[in-house]
């Protein structure tokens, strides 16, 4: 994941800032509790396709 795309990208729901899981290739929002999926390097910010997740997940 390019540091650079983390830096201007936002979450679709509240526009915070996104964070990246390398082990799950997920772009993480930790005020949604959301977690957007890459695929093929590409992140998906649609809500739809976003899945939530737990307290420990966040962290």
């Amino acid at each position: 994941m390019d540091h650079r795309l983390l830096e201007v990208v936002a979450c679709p729901v509240c526009n915070g800032k996104l964070y990246y899981n390398k082990e799950r290739k997920e772009l993480i929002c930790k005020s949604d509790a959301l977690a957007y999926p890459l695929r093929d390097g590409i992140p998906v910010l649609l809500e739809s396709e976003a899945r939530a997740i737990t307290l420990d997940e966040t962290s």
